[in-house]
């Protein structure tokens, strides 16, 4: 009786009609999903950013084009339909009214589904307390370092510059670390003609990466790319002249408090000549309603949980410089979607 009542009140979702009230909801989280994918996908074929050239695409001519199948195509072009980045007529594809918002966060949507898709697959081994043990998850290191390339325009690169302008002395020797594909090395050489760059990270592939980009940029003879792990760090010759080590999207691996301390230490053994350490990453959100938080939040915060990293709050992080042997100068706050933070140490 009850399904026929909600029959008769338009509701034919088992018909394969359309949905209403809580049937439609429920049906956007599940289309909001295979959106996900959808934008993905479409910013690493080069769709998004056809579309945000042209506005207007073929799907059945781009598939052709770019040597893809022209179905699969009309399917990737109605799930972005579907979630109103958007709007379609057969085959014919235009931007909406929510391109624009989407062209300008599609790395997060890249992070989530091609960076981090094992994380959320596994979630429910990940729950269970005696499966934590070991390297219990994985992750797509590549593809978390070609999204967070773009993350780092989008969130940090515009404070991270005015730090730089802050530093009082032309950089010779920078360091990054968790480097990825090495863009901030090739950014800050290029800043700096006489610089020379070193880009440390623990994942073999993005620096494959970094070192490809490093030589087309005709920067191979002024970088280095070591594959370490920042965590267990240790004095080498490279970083004897190290003046500026930077670390972005990567200090909450640092924590637990003990753990952050003692390797805060550490980075002041390895790079005694460092004058400055630019910290930036994301911070625990607070004070938001689940219903309210901002793109990517949600995403960050429960894989981080499920990775067992804690994320620190802002005013942690202030507390443990002093203790880890560094001075801070300098807080800016950005907290554009994930509490973006940059510290300037000393």
């Amino acid at each position: 009786m009850e399904h026929s009542a909600r029959a008769q009140e338009g509701d034919t979702a088992s018909n394969g009609g359309t949905v209403d009230g809580a049937d439609r909801r429920v049906t956007s989280i599940f289309n909001s999903a295979v959106g996900a994918w959808a934008i993905a996908a479409a910013w690493e074929i080069g769709m998004l950013d056809e579309l945000k050239t042209t506005k207007e695409v073929n799907a059945v001519e781009f598939a052709a084009a770019h040597g893809l199948d022209a179905a699969s195509m009309v399917g990737l072009s109605r799930a972005l339909a579907a979630v109103e980045v958007v709007e379609r007529e057969g085959t014919v594809v235009r931007v909406s009214s929510n391109f624009d918002e989407t062209y300008r966060t599609k790395s997060f949507f890249h992070w989530l589904v091609r960076g981090s898709a094992e994380i959320f697959r596994q979630m429910p081994h990940s729950l269970i307390k005696r499966n934590r043990v070991g390297a219990y998850y994985q992750r797509d290191s590549a593809a978390i370092a070609y999204a967070c390339r773009e993350i780092n325009e989008l969130c940090y690169d515009s404070t991270f510059w005015a730090a730089i302008a802050r530093l009082g002395y032309d950089v010779g020797v920078v360091a990054d670390l968790g480097c990825g594909s090495g863009g901030r090395v090739i950014d800050v050489l290029n800043r700096y003609p006489s610089a020379r760059g070193i880009g440390v990270d623990i994942a073999r592939p993005a620096l494959e990466n970094a070192r490809l980009d490093a030589a087309t940029a005709g920067l191979a003879k002024r970088t280095t790319f070591l594959e370490a792990d920042v965590l267990d760090l240790q004095p080498r010759p490279e970083f004897a002249d190290v003046d500026l080590v930077t670390c972005f999207m990567m200090g909450h691996d640092f924590w637990p408090k003990d753990r952050c301390v003692a390797t805060l230490r550490r980075l002041r053994e390895c790079f005694p000549a460092a004058r400055r350490l630019l910290l930036g990453d994301a911070t625990r959100v607070e004070g938001v309603a689940d219903t309210d938080l901002p793109i990517f939040v949600l995403g960050f915060e429960l894989g981080h949980d499920l990775m067992d990293i804690t994320l620190p709050t802002i005013a942690e992080w202030e507390g443990v410089f002093e203790e880890g042997g560094w001075h801070l100068v300098r807080t800016n706050r950005i907290e554009m979607t994930v509490g973006e933070v940059i510290f300037e140490l000393a």
